[in-house]
């Protein structure tokens, strides 16, 4: 083939993905949300998509399938068209935790996805029921040193960054509690409140309102510094755990395979968007840090989050069972 005809063909080959990608948006766009209405995700998604639409000069349908953790919704977005008509809100959960137990889901983040952007991030907070004997870190080591496998905490299930975060600490503190799994935050922080189980590393946004109220106990939170949220509580690493750190986190990713054009202009809205303070002022209200970011800053935090909890989950022997 002449130098002239592989021009022609690289031009012809290139050409559709270019104008396509100049045209687009021509329609809806479906915006994911593995989780039930109310949730954080679905928050932070309307709040986000709402003002995206008007930019893009295009409705933004919103989605939710709730349900196996969130798989549902990601196995849904694995098998859509890579044309940035499918979007979706992922999390710790569903990007970098759930890949990485021994039973599989069905897709893989890093081969099935694209990266637009981070969006938040937020702490756990190691929460207690008034009734525990503890009011620090110190403390309730000591106190599930003294009574191994006698303290019970809530998860909001299996494979969840709140059950992984608890046992990268029982494994950092060398104490053993009693794993107690629900089928959602909400139903979990309804047993804790009520002294049904002792401990839950709660999100921040549902731990703070029953903390202020006296109906549950912040021992700390798990990110590198303190929380506004919280000011007064402590940071495990500063309660004599140096180096501990877990974030709950939330990001927008699209199909693998999309154009690079059409995740540029998604990021690049999507960036603009978190800058709002109407969009911007909710999520930090409840807790959050915004973390917009490049679409390969937020490939490489994918990557370091499902080699850290792949470790954990190993160590720890969760099987998901």
């Amino acid at each position: 083939m002449s130098g002239a005809c592989k021009i022609a063909v690289l031009a012809a080959t290139a050409l559709p993905g270019s104008v396509y990608a100049q045209t687009y948006p021509l329609k809806p766009i479906r915006f994911v949300i593995a989780q039930a209405p109310g949730g954080q995700n679905d928050v932070q998604a309307r709040l986000i998509g709402a003002k995206m639409a008007e930019a893009l000069g295009q409705p933004m349908v919103y989605d939710n399938r709730s349900g196996a953790g969130g798989q549902i919704g990601f196995e849904l977005l694995a098998q859509t068209p890579p044309d940035g008509y499918t979007i979706a809100m992922g999390s710790i959960s569903t990007l970098a935790v759930i890949p990485m137990m021994p039973r599989k889901p069905r897709y893989d983040p890093l081969r099935d996805f694209a990266p637009v952007t981070l969006v938040s991030t937020s702490p756990y907070v190691v929460t207690a029921h008034p009734s525990v004997p503890a009011r620090t870190i110190k403390q309730l080591v000591a106190l599930a040193k003294a009574r191994p496998g006698a303290i019970a905490y809530a998860t909001s299930g299996i494979a969840t960054g709140i059950h992984l975060t608890t046992e990268l600490f029982m494994m950092t503190a060398g104490i053993n509690m009693v794993h107690v799994p629900y089928k959602g935050g909400a139903p979990a922080a309804t047993d804790l409140i009520a002294g049904q189980v002792a401990v839950m590393f709660n999100n921040v946004i549902t731990a703070v309102p029953h903390v202020k109220a006296g109906k549950l106990r912040a021992l700390a939170v798990t990110t590198a510094v303190r929380s506004p949220a919280l000011p007064e509580a402590p940071t495990v690493a500063e309660s004599g755990y140096p180096g501990f750190e877990s974030n709950s986190w939330q990001g927008i990713v699209t199909r693998a395979g999309t154009p690079g054009p059409i995740i540029a202009r998604l990021n690049g809205e999507a960036i603009r968007v978190l800058q709002l303070p109407e969009v911007r002022n909710p999520i930090v209200s409840q807790g959050n840090d915004i973390a917009a970011s490049s679409p390969e800053a937020f490939l490489a935090y994918m990557r370091s989050e499902m080699d850290k909890w792949g470790k954990v989950i190993k160590a720890a022997g969760v099987s998901g069972e």
